[in-house]
């Protein structure tokens, strides 16, 4: 009635042990970006269809592990876009275990031999 447009929004946390937090502070990992769309070449078909690098500035979407541990509204002007953004902190999210599994397992030191 008020000529309001239908905002999508997807909040994103992940709710970390005590264990992983002190992980993330020891390995100064809270900036680390997870998740980064990167823009289209300049001239690229992708690139001409959003019209500017500046547009693609509002499409991008980074996510780094402070995101994640503090928190992170994500709005989208439709559903698709939302389904899209949720695949993508999925994909951060997936990366974001391993990393904390890499830094569950390491031992400060490790010796590989080579042949």
């Amino acid at each position: 009635m008020l000529g309001g447009k239908t905002v999508f929004s997807l909040d994103v946390r992940a709710d970390l042990t005590a264990d992983e937090k002190a992980a993330v502070q020891k390995y100064k990992l809270a900036n680390t970006i997870l998740y980064e769309r990167k823009p289209p070449k300049e001239g690229s078909n992708e690139y001409a269809q959003l019209g500017n690098a500046l547009a693609w500035r509002f499409l991008n979407l980074i996510i780094t592990v402070n995101d994640l541990q503090n928190g992170k509204r994500i709005e989208c002007k439709d559903i698709v876009e939302m389904l899209g953004a949720e695949q993508q902190v999925r994909e951060a999210a997936a990366t974001f275990k391993t990393v904390l599994e890499a830094c569950r397992q390491f031992g400060g030191e490790e010796i590989v031999e080579l042949a």
